[in-house]
C-alpha cells in the first residue's frame, strides 16, 4: 500500500504531468520511482523491480555508475553548460574525435545535438543541403521502410510508417516521402533480387528527386522489433550509390553494442553517408546524441551557399553529456562487452523458448541483448503492466510486443527472472 507521501506525489503527476504516449485520463498506472542501482529501479513503497527496458534501451551500465556519476561531478566543477556557437571545448572536442574513431570509415565529422529525433532532423536537413550545394535541389525525397521508426519531430515522422506507425493523425502536415516493404529476407539470411525489387523500382523512378534512404540497421526497433538480413543493408547501399542517393543509418537504438556489434551496420560491413548515434551514447545519463557524416558531405555543404549548415541546438555539445558520454564509451570498451553481449543472447534464447508454446504468442525472436516476444492480439497495457510489476519486474510493452533490451550489467539470475516474469504473466493473462 502507499505511504501518504507517495499517494501525494501520484495524485500530482496525474494534475500536472502529461508522460509519453499516454492519456490524461488513461487508466494505465504510473509508479513513482524513488532512487535506482544496478538493474533495480527502487519504487516509493519500497518495492524493488529488475529493470528490463534499459530505461527505454540507453542506461547500458545498469544506474547510479560510480564512474559516470564521477565524470558529472568533475566537470560540474568546470562548467556545466556554454553555448557552442563561436565556443568550444575539451569534453565535445574529445568526444567527436572518440566518435569518429570507433565509427565505421568515412564518417569524419560530428555534429552533437540533444535527442534522437534531432539527430535524425539533422541528418535529412543535411542530406537535402548537400543536393543543394551540389546544384541538384529537386532532390529532396527520402526513403524509408515500412515498420520503420525515427523519432517523433515532424520531420523524423515522415519518414516513419505512415500506416502502421504512431503518427498517422499527422499525415496531411508531413512531407510525402517514400515507403518500400520491410525486408523479409530473416538475419543471417541472404538477400535475393526480388527482396531488392521495390527499393530498386523506386530508384530507378524517383532517383532525381530523391536525398537519402534512411534505414535502422539489421533492428527495426519501435516499429516491431523486427529482424532483418545484413545483406539487404549492403545491396541497398550499392543500389544507393548506383542511383546517386545517399544512405543513413539510424543507429539511435542499435548503437553501441546492442546488437552485438559496435554499431549495427557492421553486419553488412558498410559506412553509410550519415549515421545518426543517441539513446546509449550516455549511458543513460543524460540526453545527447551525434550525427556522423563523411567529409565530402561537410566540405560540399561549406564551400556553397549559405557556407554552413543550417541547424543550432542551444544545448549543443553540452558539457556534462559530453563528459559522461566519454566516460560511457571508455566504460564499454574496457569491458568484455562482446562476450557479455553473447551470453546474454544465450540466456534469452533460453529463457524466453518455452513462450513459443503459449497459445497467445505468434513468434520469438532474439538478437544480442534483444529479447522479443510477439503476441498475436495487443496487450491489455493497464492490465498487463500492474501484472510484470507485481512480479518484481519493469517490462514495459507496446501494442502486440513483449520484449527485454536489459542493462548490458544483469546477471543470469536477474536476467532469468524477467524471461520467467514474461512466461508467468503471459500464461495468467493471454491465454486463449
Amino acid at each position: 500500500m502507499n505511504s501518504p507521501n507517495t499517494t501525494s506525489l501520484l495524485n500530482e503527476d496525474i494534475k500536472y504531468v502529461w508522460h509519453p504516449y499516454s492519456s490524461l485520463h488513461s487508466d494505465n498506472p504510473i509508479f513513482a520511482v524513488k532512487s535506482a542501482n544496478g538493474v533495480y529501479l527502487t519504487l516509493e513503497d519500497g518495492r524493488q523491480l529488475i529493470d528490463g527496458m534499459s530505461s527505454w534501451w540507453c542506461a547500458i551500465h545498469g544506474y547510479n555508475v560510480p564512474t559516470l556519476n564521477d565524470a558529472i561531478k568533475r566537470q560540474l566543477d568546470n562548467m556545466a553548460h556554454v553555448m557552442f556557437g563561436g565556443l568550444t571545448h575539451s569534453p565535445a572536442v574529445k568526444l567527436c574525435k572518440k566518435l569518429v574513431e570507433l565509427t565505421p570509415e568515412k564518417l569524419d565529422t560530428v555534429f552533437l545535438s540533444d535527442s534522437g529525433s534531432v539527430a535524425v532532423e539533422v541528418a535529412m536537413k543535411m542530406a537535402v543541403q548537400y543536393w543543394q550545394a551540389r546544384q541538384l535541389p529537386g532532390k529532396q525525397k527520402f526513403i524509408s521502410l515500412q515498420n520503420g521508426y525515427h523519432g517523433d519531430t515532424i520531420g523524423a515522422m515522415s519518414v516513419c510508417d505512415p500506416i502502421t506507425g504512431m503518427h498517422s493523425l499527422f499525415e496531411d502536415i508531413l512531407a510525402k516521402n517514400y515507403f518500400i516493404p520491410s525486408p523479409t529476407c530473416h538475419f543471417e539470411e541472404l538477400c535475393h533480387s526480388e527482396h531488392l525489387k521495390p527499393l530498386k523500382t523506386i530508384l530507378k523512378q524517383h532517383h532525381h528527386s530523391i536525398a537519402a534512404m534512411i534505414i535502422e540497421p539489421v533492428v527495426q526497433g519501435a516499429g516491431g522489433m523486427k529482424f532483418y538480413s545484413a545483406d539487404y543493408i549492403k545491396q541497398a547501399k550499392v543500389l544507393c550509390e548506383q542511383y546517386d542517393v545517399l544512405l543513413i543509418a539510424d543507429e539511435i537504438a542499435t548503437g553501441f553494442g546492442r546488437t552485438g556489434k559496435m554499431f549495427a551496420c557492421e553486419y553488412a560491413n558498410i559506412s553509410p553517408d550519415i549515421m545518426c548515434v543517441g539513446k546509449s551514447l550516455t549511458g543513460g545519463y543524460m540526453s545527447l546524441a551525434a550525427t556522423l557524416f563523411s567529409k565530402e558531405i561537410s566540405n560540399t555543404i561549406s564551400k556553397h551557399p549559405p557556407h554552413i549548415f543550417m541547424h543550432g541546438p542551444t544545448f549543443m555539445g553540452n558539457p556534462l553529456a559530453c563528459s559522461v558520454a566519454l566516460e560511457s564509451i571508455r566504460l564499454l570498451e574496457a569491458s568484455a562487452w562482446k562476450q557479455n553481449i553473447k551470453k546474454i543472447e544465450q540466456l534469452l534464447i533460453d529463457g524466453l523458448k518455452d513462450c513459443q508454446s503459449l497459445d497467445a504468442v505468434k513468434d520469438v525472436r532474439v538478437l544480442g541483448a534483444i529479447g522479443v516476444v510477439e503476441l498475436k492480439q495487443p496487450v491489455n497495457m493497464a492490465h498487463i503492466q500492474q501484472a510484470f510489476v507485481d512480479a518484481g519486474v519493469w517490462i514495459r510493452p507496446f501494442g502486440k510486443l513483449i520484449y527485454l533490451m536489459p542493462p548490458f550489467i544483469i546477471k543470469k539470475d536477474e536476467l532469468n527472472r524477467l524471461c520467467e516474469a514474461i512466461h508467468h504473466v503471459l500464461s495468467n493473462n493471454m491465454q486463449q
